[in-house]
């Protein structure tokens, strides 16, 4: 990894060429704000031609920059700020006349360009977009460096009129007041009605459909995307993912009888269903709105000589009908649902199942619930149109549709564990992942893994297993009376 980063330092030690949009131009305020900076300190050319970038340039970007961070950090700069020109403010270093300690870690804007879009976009989008490209990095502990700067946001001053002039005067000095560049290719806005289900099919497809190698890569043998169980002692993520299966087989109670029959709604490449199948017999129905993993569960199942107790279906939730299931499981996929959509979905599992079976949901939850939408990192590059519903509001859900919710069980300190796990491998096999995916691609998976670790370690988010069971007319549910009932 940390080759890679200084190859990438070289390749954006200098501007990129402006995108070629000729309809696009910069409003008239930052243009005036470019030309009267320009008059005052010289136009400077780069051997490009390109204004406003001398080499050497007369000022270093850290003393240029230096009276805005002054203003938005008023009691220094949480980690270190490391500019192409090697100039730098923050702890650490001769050139931080202000700060704290600060992280282990520093923030590395490797090229104007990262300004330039954060210029376009001054908001949580634009600093993902440097990112993705490649224009803004982190040297160091990625999970101490942005642990850092979403502290000080608590005390992050909101820039006032002057701020804004000195930002936009360093700006044009910099060379970042130009026509905004090209986003990543990786950055996606879907069309149509929202949770539709052809746009949901295309959210599915946009994070899933891509190399399957590459999964295999982050995932592990397990290749299964989402929280682990972790026991006393263990230390293998595939004995941990194994562990998650096997406690949501014991919740539903498929180990009171062979051949009971197992719906796994969002069934990814069917490691549930063959679990099921392969420890308990059961007889597993997976569906995935993803042609890929769909194709790779059934390969999976093939091999495992499990095709005659597995069946992979390229199914929405919303069009099965006419058959019924002994139990229930829907691990990871809920977050894709959509607020609107939650009281169809557990009206439809319900009607699902017979009486006295049993639904485990797991997923994850935020306390007020939160949707991804618009400008934001995860909405573009990670999870478009997905949404963390409060754990409380998918209780209230479930018993509005007829369950009777008997468990709930917070797997948060696991999310991250299981979390810190996939960045480990993907940063171990860094150069093959790239390889796979391209670097866009990867860089997204970095940034979004080490944020939701931080995420779940903080307690800004959770991941939680609901279990419910349809009651008998009788008001019978034939649940184990403790929790010993499944481990």
């Amino acid at each position: 990894m940390a080759s890679d980063l200084k190859r990438q330092s070289n390749r954006h030690s200098g501007p990129t060429a402006a995108t070629p949009w000729g309809a696009n131009r910069l409003p008239g305020r930052l243009l005036a704000w470019q030309r009267a900076d320009l008059r005052r300190h010289g136009d400077g050319a780069a051997p490009g031609g390109e204004p406003g970038l001398s080499s050497p340039p007369p000022a270093t970007a850290a003393g240029i920059l230096g009276p805005l961070f002054k203003a938005l950090f008023p009691e220094g700069p949480p980690v270190r700020f490391v500019f192409w020109d090697q100039s730098a403010i923050g702890p650490a270093g001769p050139s931080a006349s202000w700060g704290s300690s600060g992280s282990s870690g520093a923030a590395v804007i490797r090229s104007p360009n990262a300004l330039r879009r954060i210029v376009w976009s001054p908001n949580e989008l634009g600093l993902a977009r440097a990112f993705v490209a490649g224009d803004l990095d982190v040297d160091g502990d990625m999970y101490g460096v942005l642990r850092a700067l979403h502290e000080s946001l608590g005390t992050l001053r909101i820039p006032g009129p002057q701020a804004i002039a000195t930002g936009l005067s360093a700006a044009a000095r910099l060379g970042a007041l130009r026509p905004p560049l090209k986003h990543p290719d990786v950055e996606v806005r879907l069309s149509g009605w929202l949770h539709s289900q052809r746009r949901d099919a295309s959210a599915i497809k946009h994070h899933y459909d891509i190399s399957e190698d590459f999964y295999r890569i982050v995932l592990g043998p397990a290749m299964t995307y989402s929280c682990a169980r972790w026991e006393p002692g263990q230390t293998s993520l595939e004995d941990a993912q194994r562990s998650k299966h096997d406690l949501i087989c014991r919740k539903l109670g498929l180990q009171d009888g062979p051949h009971m029959r197992l719906l796994d709604v969002g069934c990814g490449w069917g490691s549930m269903a063959l679990h099921a199948a392969n420890t308990y017999g059961a007889r597993a129905v997976a569906i995935t709105l993803s042609p890929a993993q769909a194709v790779s569960a059934r390969v999976r199942a093939f091999d495992a000589g499990a095709l005659s107790n597995v069946e992979v279906r390229l199914q929405d939730y919303r069009d099965v009908r006419g058959e019924t299931f002994d139990a229930i499981s829907s691990i990871g996929m809920f977050e894709h649902v959509g607020t609107k959509q939650v009281p169809e979905y557990f009206d439809r599992l319900f009607s699902l199942l017979v009486p006295g079976g049993r639904l485990l949901n797991h997923a994850i939850s935020k306390p007020g619930g939160k949707k991804m939408r618009g400008a934001t990192f995860i909405n573009r590059y990670v999870f478009p149109d997905g949404e963390l519903i409060d754990v409380a509001d998918v209780v209230r859900e479930m018993e509005r549709a007829g369950f009777e919710v008997r468990d709930v069980e917070s797997l948060r300190e696991h999310y991250a564990k299981t979390l810190r796990a996939w960045v480990t491998n993907l940063e171990a096999s860094w150069d093959d992942a790239v390889k796979l995916v391209g670097e866009p691609r990867a860089r997204v998976w970095r940034l979004y893994m080490t944020g939701s670790a931080n995420g779940f370690e903080e307690g800004a988010i959770a991941v939680h297993q609901v279990l419910g069971v349809r009651p008998r007319a009788d008001g019978t549910s034939s649940m184990p009376a403790t929790r010993a009932g499944w481990g």
